[in-house]
């Protein structure tokens, strides 16, 4: 195996922390969280990251190579097995308040990281199965609507007042959550009815897909409410729910302040100067390069293995967990 693809495999190193803290009942609970949001932002200080690109040859070698579809499609197993293990420890009777906390922290890493991030990169593909794969992921941290609302619409409005993914300049990343988490779920909705406007499809009839995966998520809640009881049930939708603010605090970074020129009645098309990147070697590769941003707005259908850094795109001045927590303090952010 090459070492470029070697290099992937630290994709691994979240469900490994988080299954090691599941496993711990003391403060090693907080280890998944100490790790992506203190040891990898520490690390990025003194990093700056490669700017170099494949070369055609490259690119084309890389394209072709399935190792790196494997290393992704590892990833969705892996969530399972920890959706599992977080259940069933949580619904031990002995476990004090902290660890469950704890434990909860890491589940949400694990929803943000590979319930999202993943299904993300998986979201984009053009196969059945691996748009079936990016639906499973989603599923954990309850956020299927992501599936729609990205793909269909933060792609196309990216950088505009009309993106509710797209963070404003001088908003806050708490005034940006109310106003996105709402937004994006919505404009899910109003993506669909479109679609099956289009299609002269009702939208109360089994063709809408939002109906679906309302349905769909309500019995996955059943199933666990009926199989751990309502505790449990109650701590998987605070760490589904941590995995969501681990997303939209990545969509406040990515586009923040950043809008394209409207001409006439259409928008500029997505540049690399759209979108916020970073080079920054650690996060690039535990995110699956998803901090090459700007390339993958650029072009949606490269794989992340491909993704491209650019010289005219505005550059982070560290990785994306450090950019995460500064926005955590806007005083410090802006």
């Amino acid at each position: 195996m090459k070492p470029r693809v070697v290099k992937y495999g630290l994709v691994y190193i979240t469900p490994m922390v988080v299954l090691y803290s599941l496993w711990a009942a003391d403060l090693g609970s907080y280890l998944a969280v100490f790790t992506l949001f203190g040891i990898i932002p520490f690390l990025e200080l003194f990093t700056h990251g490669s700017t170099k690109n494949l070369s055609d040859i490259e690119e084309e070698i890389a394209s072709q190579d399935r190792t790196y579809d494997y290393l992704l499609y590892g990833l969705v197993p892996l969530q399972y097995l920890i959706l599992g293990y977080f259940l069933f420890q949580m619904d031990a009777k002995d476990l004090p308040l902290s660890v469950q906390i704890g434990m909860t922290t890491a589940f949400g890493m694990a929803c943000g990281v590979l319930g999202i991030n993943a299904a993300h990169e998986l979201g984009h593909r053009s196969t059945k199965y691996e748009q079936l794969m990016s639906k499973a992921l989603l599923l954990t941290t309850l956020y299927l609507h992501f599936f729609i609302e990205h793909n269909r619409g933060h792609h196309k409005r990216v950088s505009t007042d009309e993106d509710p993914a797209s963070s404003r300049y001088g908003e806050s990343v708490y005034a940006f959550y109310v106003r996105t988490i709402w937004g994006s779920w919505i404009s899910a909705w109003q993506l669909e009815a479109v679609r099956l406007r289009k299609r002269k499809q009702s939208f109360w009839s089994w063709h809408n897909e939002m109906l679906r995966f309302q349905v769909i998520q309500i019995l996955f809640l059943g199933l666990i409410y009926g199989t751990f009881g309502l505790d449990v049930t109650l701590w998987f939708m605070c760490g589904a729910a941590i995995g969501w603010l681990l997303l939209e605090t990545v969509n406040y970074i990515e586009h923040y302040g950043l809008r394209r020129q409207k001409i006439g009645d259409r928008y500029e098309k997505v540049l690399p100067i759209h979108s916020w990147n970073s080079n920054h070697p650690i996060g690039r590769l535990v995110l699956l390069e998803l901090s090459r941003h700007s390339d993958h707005h650029y072009v949606a259908s490269r794989k992340y293995q491909l993704l491209r850094h650019f010289n005219d795109s505005p550059q982070m001045p560290t990785g994306y967990p450090g950019m995460m927590l500064l926005a955590l303090i806007p005083p410090l952010w802006y």
